[in-house]
Formats: C-alpha cells, structure tokens, sequence
C-alpha cells in the first residue's frame, strides 16, 4: 500500500520536472536573407534590461535577450553583435536567433541573444520610443578577426 502511494507523486516529480528543465524553443529567422546583416545595422534602441530593437535600412527587428544585460549599449561604444561561431566560419555576419549569437558594448560583457523577430514600424518607433539609450549605428566587425 506504501508503493501505491509513492509511485503517483514519483510521477508528478518527474513530469514536472522536466517542464521546468526544458529550454524555450528557439525559431530563428529563415531565410537567413532575412536575418540582421551586422554591416548594415544603422539605428538601434535599448528598450529594455533584454529588448533592443535594431533597424537595417528599411527591415526593423526585436532582439530579446537570455537574461537582464543592464550595461547593454553605454558610451564610449554602441552595440557589438557576435554571430554564432558556425556562421562566422562560413563568413556570415548575421544575427537571425540562432543559438551562440552574443550582443555586447565597452561596458557590458556578451549577453545571449534568445530572439530576433522582423516588426513592422509601428511596432519599432513603439517600442523604439520608450528607450534608455540609443545609437544611429554600431560598430561591426566585417571580417575574421
């Protein structure tokens, strides 16, 4: 009877376990044409602790980050985007969500890009609107270091 009663809450352990253990789903941007090109970044916006919004020409996105970067995009520096290490063996300078992809300035270490999504600018001036700092362009490399 001792056994009966254990096994259910053994069950509801494990199972509820491993939905708090799961990671968020990541879905980057496809195709990469769509993605945010490092070299054409010309305005960005911290929203927040882990938003930024960054405009490529006439694409706007939302960047959300892993965890709070609260240093994120202070002078002397704008913002620094780092694409994955597999992209930037192929030569590819693009931010799309991808797992490895890193942001950062003089002030604030890398910080883990979670999300890129394309917004419309209504959504960009927005959201673009309630921001604590911003730039007219970032400085970005362009090739291997």
């Amino acid at each position: 009877m001792r056994t009966a009663t254990i096994l259910p809450v053994l069950a509801l352990a494990t199972s509820t376990g491993a939905t708090a253990q799961s990671a968020p789903v990541r879905t980057p941007l496809r195709p990469i044409s769509e993605c945010i090109r490092v070299d054409q970044i010309n305005e960005w916006h911290i929203v927040d602790d882990r938003t930024a919004t960054v405009r490529t020409g006439p694409k706007r996105y939302v960047v959300g980050l892993q965890a709070r970067c609260p240093r994120l995009g202070q002078p002397p520096a704008g913002l620094i985007f780092h694409p994955n290490r597999s992209n930037l063996a192929l030569g590819v300078y693009r931010i799309c969500g991808e797992a490895g992809e890193t942001v950062s300035s003089y002030h604030q270490s890398r910080c883990a890009i979670q999300s890129v999504r394309i917004v419309d600018k209504a959504e960009f001036d927005q959201l673009s609107a309630k921001a604590r700092r911003s730039g007219s362009a970032a400085d970005q490399p362009t090739s291997k270091p």
